[in-house]
């Protein structure tokens, strides 16, 4: 036989009810976020972060010294995992072998504008950067040459490396 509920158990049944429902669908989302944060393909390792085709440093002093020992301009890639531009970036642009082949004129540095290392924070601050995508191109005493902030389509991101190759030259 089934129960008869008096008004006051029926309520309080179905205000149960709804926290149920409310517990279980923050539950969800709360994992459905949690698990879209550590899907995210990994772009870096300690010393090195991964972009499209091509092969960023990390380690600003190490860049410093290349750049000072081969007599080439840095290009600092400002960066994070949540902008949809970097990610336009790395499937439209760096992946283009006539990109390539200019990037080579550069000593490569990324930086994750979400890191919390002192380096990147320094440079953060020294270049002005407060939002991804960003290059800045700089010489190896990190003087600004020239600078490219938003995203750039292939042709346009072509034409800023090589207008900073020639300023790096004269």
């Amino acid at each position: 036989m089934d129960k008869i509920y008096t008004p006051m158990e029926w309520q309080y049944s179905s205000m149960e009810s709804r926290k149920i429902l409310t517990l279980a669908f923050f539950a969800l989302v709360l994992s459905v976020g949690y698990y879209s944060m550590n899907a995210a393909p990994v772009q870096s390792d300690q010393s090195y972060s991964y972009h499209g085709e091509t092969k960023w440093q990390t380690n600003v002093t190490a860049v410093q010294e290349t750049a000072a020992a081969e007599d080439k301009p840095v290009l600092i890639y400002f960066w994070t995992t949540w902008c949809t531009y970097c990610e336009d970036y790395n499937e439209k642009v760096y992946s283009d072998s006539t990109v390539q082949d200019e990037l080579d004129e550069f000593v490569l540095l990324a930086i994750n504008l979400d890191s919390d290392r002192s380096a990147a924070t320094e440079l953060r601050q020294q270049y002005d950067v407060s939002y991804p995508p960003q290059h800045v191109t700089v010489t190896a005493d990190g003087e600004q040459i020239t600078r490219l902030p938003g995203y750039a389509p292939k042709e346009d991101f072509l034409t800023y490396l090589e207008r900073s190759q020639r300023q790096a030259e004269s």
